[in-house]
């Protein structure tokens, strides 16, 4: 099975080397390494260029964001599954992709989510919140629930069935596709119970009341545009579930 793993990245110059480390790291040997850049002008696209062939893909141009930049990666890829690993994240281990392709062959399932645990900017191995996903239950997105998407990998032909990344949904975007392709379409899902993924501490969409608020809003927008309805408290649950990431640390 050939996994397809993108980075898109815009001025990552303090950041991307780590990324990339943990991807060419990895021990199962048949990935392609996709970076979308969107013209970076602090040294990112040198220290890309640095890796040379072991990037099979590297591209630099202007985009519409991060979602149109992975959209751009999903389109150019060309291995069975599709992971996204955003420029300031990392994989936990070298042995992550492996675990992946073997759970994923196990259970014949389109699609897998992990675990994944907040990291200190500056001291990688200090954890500041552990996203514990558990096990797959439809009915939990009506509950606030959602799996954390650089852990999520998906069939390149499930992006053919169901699209990719709307570019009107704002942070909502990668909330929406998982709706979209685990709710509304029921992919066949599995669970990695274990943590695959570091994320560096900040996100654009909880960094202020006002954009919490208007993540809210792109939330609800996200089950509108699918034809679907959320209880009348699904999206006030949502920000509430992170709590407990913060007392499983």
């Amino acid at each position: 099975m050939k996994v397809s793993i993108i980075t898109v990245v815009y001025n990552g110059a303090q950041t991307i080397k780590d990324c990339i480390e943990s991807v060419l790291s990895q021990t199962y040997g048949n990935i392609e390494y996709i970076i979308i850049d969107g013209c970076s002008n602090d040294g990112t696209q040198k220290i890309i260029k640095d890796f040379g062939s072991k990037i099979a893909v590297f591209q630099s141009e202007t985009d519409n964001g991060i979602y149109d930049a992975m959209n751009k990666g999903i389109a150019i890829a060309t291995g069975d599954m599709i992971g996204i690993l955003n420029a300031d994240d990392l994989y936990k281990d070298n042995s992550v992709i492996e675990k992946i392709v073997k759970k994923i062959q196990a259970t014949q399932a389109d699609g897998l989510y992990a675990d994944l645990v907040f990291i200190d900017t500056k001291h990688l191995d200090k954890v500041t919140r552990y996203w514990k996903s558990g096990n797959f239950d439809r009915n939990s997105f009506l509950y606030g629930w959602m799996p954390p998407h650089p852990t999520f990998f998906v069939k390149r032909a499930s992006y053919q069935k169901y699209g990719t990344f709307r570019l009107d949904l704002g942070t909502a975007a990668d909330y929406e596709l998982m709706l979209r392709f685990l709710y509304k379409n029921r992919l066949k899902t599995a669970y990695l119970p274990e943590i695959i993924v570091k994320m560096r501490t900040g996100g654009a969409s909880n960094n202020s009341v006002e954009n919490r608020m208007r993540a809210n809003q792109n939330d609800r927008k996200a089950w509108k545009v699918n034809d679907l309805k959320p209880y009348f408290f699904t999206l006030w649950l949502k920000p509430l579930r992170k709590i407990a990431q913060f007392i499983n640390r």
